[in-house]
C-alpha cells in the first residue's frame, strides 16, 4: 500500500468482510447492543464470586464521589476513616471530601501560580508551561495529595461540611477556576515581561488567590475553622470517658423498653486539625507509595518523582516506588492482614463492562473477548502500553478485601 489510500483497496476489503459469516454476527452484536455487551464471556463471568478469604473487620457505607473527578480523596480518606471508627467503635463513618475538595483547589491554585512564576523566563508554547496550564486545576490526584491535606489542613465529619451541588458535580466550578487561573496566568507573566519584580508577583498572586478563595466558598461553602463534633460512639470507644453522655430513651416512648441507652460523644469547638488528631489516630505520613511500570527507562527499584504533579507547595513529594507487580500483590496483602485497607489506583478504561446488568463493576483482563468479536490480536505487553500511551492510572479505589 502506498501513502495514500486506495478506493479499490477499501472495495476489496467491503467485499471480503461481507462474505464473512463470522463478520455479520459480530457487526450485528454490536450495533444492536454496543461493544462492551457483544464482548463479553459468560462462561468467564460464572466463575467470580464476591468472597474473600482475608477482609476489613469494618468497611463502612459506600462513598460516592458523584461527576467529580475526586476517587483518590474518596480512596484516601477510606483508608484513613478506618482508624476513625476503630477509635470510635462504629460500623461506618466517613469524613467531609468537600472540606478535602476546597483546601486541594485552594492549594492546586498555589501550585499553579507559583509555578507559572518559576517558569516565567520559558516561552507560553513551552512543553512544561503548556502542562501547567492544561493541567493546573483539575480535580484528579495521588494519594499523596491526601495525606499532605491531612497533615495541613487535618479533617472533619461530613456533617460539618456537607456535599454541594457543585462538589457532586464539578465541571462547571472547573471551568470558572480553570478560566481564572489561565487569565492570572497571562497576568503575571506580562507583568514579568514589563519589568515586575519577583516579590511584585507574589503580591500579584496573593491577590488572585483571595479570588480562588471566593469563588471556592460560594460553590463549596465556607471551611469550619472550627466545629462541635456530636457522634453516637460504641461500648468500646477510645474516646475521654468525660466526654461521652449516655443517653436514655424517655419512658413515655412506647418503644423505649426495647430500646438501649445510646452513649454520645460530644466535643465542642475543636479544629479539624484537633479532630483529625484525637479521633482519627492515623499517620498520614506513614505509608510508601508502590507503582509497577515496566519498561527499559523505568528499571525496578527506583523512585521516581512525578514532576510538575506536586499541589502542596512544600508539602511532600509525589514520589512512587518502582517494583514489579508481584511485590505490589504482597504489600497490598500484607497490609490487609494487618486490618489496615488499602488505596489503590489502575486503569479502569480497560475492560470494564461497568454498564452490563449481569456484570457490573468487575475489573478483569479475561472476561472481555475482544481479540474475538474483532478477530484482531489486541495485546500489548504493559511497558509498550505505557511507552505508546495507551494506558494510564484512571482511577483509584480501596482494597478491603482479597
Amino acid at each position: 500500500m502506498g501513502k495514500a489510500l486506495d478506493p479499490d483497496w477499501a472495495a476489496q476489503q467491503n467485499q471480503e468482510f461481507q462474505e464473512s459469516r463470522a463478520n455479520h454476527i459480530a457487526r450485528n452484536a454490536v450495533t444492536a447492543t454496543n461493544v462492551m455487551q457483544a464482548a463479553r464471556d459468560t462462561s468467564v463471568m460464572r466463575t467470580y464470586h464476591d468472597t474473600y478469604g482475608i477482609s476489613i473487620s469494618k468497611t463502612g457505607d459506600i462513598t460516592n464521589q458523584r461527576q467529580s473527578g475526586r476517587c483518590w480523596m474518596f480512596s484516601a480518606f477510606n483508608v484513613a476513616r478506618h482508624a476513625a471508627m476503630d477509635y470510635l467503635d462504629v460500623d461506618t463513618f466517613e469524613f467531609s471530601q468537600a472540606y478535602g475538595m476546597f483546601y486541594d483547589k485552594l492549594e492546586k491554585a498555589n501550585a499553579m501560580l507559583e509555578r507559572i512564576i518559576e517558569t516565567k523566563d520559558l516561552p507560553y508554547d513551552d512543553r512544561s508551561v503548556c502542562e501547567i496550564l492544561d493541567n493546573g486545576m483539575s480535580d484528579g490526584g495521588y494519594y499523596s495529595f491526601a495525606m499532605n491535606l491531612i497533615s495541613k489542613w487535618g479533617l472533619v465529619p461530613k456533617s460539618a461540611m456537607p456535599e454541594t451541588a457543585a462538589s457532586k458535580n464539578s465541571s462547571e466550578m472547573d471551568a470558572q477556576l480553570n478560566r481564572l487561573l489561565h487569565r492570572d496566568a497571562g497576568i503575571l507573566r506580562k507583568a514579568y515581561k514589563d519589568g515586575a519584580s519577583e516579590e511584585l508577583l507574589e503580591s500579584q498572586k496573593g491577590d488572585m488567590l483571595d479570588e480562588v478563595y471566593r469563588v471556592l466558598a460560594i460553590c463549596l461553602g465556607e471551611p469550619p475553622a472550627k466545629f462541635d463534633l456530636e457522634v453516637e460512639v460504641g461500648p468500646n470507644c477510645k474516646a475521654e470517658e468525660s466526654k461521652i453522655q449516655e443517653v436514655t430513651p424517655k419512658p413515655e416512648h412506647e418503644d423505649a423498653k426495647d430500646s438501649k441507652p445510646k452513649r454520645i460523644l460530644r466535643d465542642f469547638d475543636i479544629t479539624p486539625l484537633e479532630f483529625a488528631s484525637h479521633y482519627a489516630p492515623f499517620d498520614p505520613n506513614d505509608y510508601v507509595d508502590l507503582v509497577s511500570m515496566p519498561g527499559d527507562a523505568r528499571p525496578y527499584g527506583h523512585a521516581y518523582h512525578l514532576t510538575l504533579t506536586d499541589s502542596v507547595v512544600d508539602g511532600k513529594p509525589n514520589h512512587l516506588l518502582n517494583v514489579k507487580s508481584e511485590e505490589l500483590d504482597k504489600a497490598a496483602i500484607a497490609s490487609l492482614k494487618a486490618g489496615v485497607p488499602v488505596s489503590f489506583s489502575c486503569d479502569v478504561m480497560q475492560q470494564f463492562p461497568r454498564h452490563i446488568e449481569d456484570y457490573k463493576y468487575i475489573l478483569s483482563t479475561d472476561g472481555i473477548d475482544l481479540d474475538g468479536l474483532f478477530n484482531v490480536e489486541f495485546k500489548m505487553d504493559r511497558a509498550s502500553m505505557i511507552d505508546m500511551r495507551e494506558t494510564s492510572l484512571t482511577h483509584a479505589m480501596t482494597f478491603e478485601g482479597v
